[in-house]
């Protein structure tokens, strides 16, 4: 995250379904928000996790917003395929 500055000046064009919003699914049903904070975090500043309802069809599902689209986009770089379940 050092590199924000450098990221931000240069030119480069994200594709445009890059989004600060990302969309998590098939999470354990007993994940916590601050667990997502705690995995989600380490790419760069999170404003808002919302977690779908236990007991609907969302369950097991997120929306994690970032304050940034690098940072998002690095996390989905990262996580994208990632076990959260062990």
């Amino acid at each position: 995250m050092g590199d924000f500055a450098s990221r931000k000046s240069s030119n480069s064009k994200l594709p445009p379904e890059v989004n600060r919003i990302l969309y998590v699914r098939n999470l354990p049903f007993q994940i916590t928000a601050e667990e997502l904070y705690t995995i989600f975090g380490k790419y760069g500043a999170v404003y808002q996790i919302r977690l779908g309802d236990k007991h609907k069809d969302t369950k097991g599902t997120a929306f994690v917003v970032y304050e940034d689209i690098y940072d998002a986009k690095a996390a989905v770089d990262h996580l994208s395929g990632f076990n959260v379940g062990g």
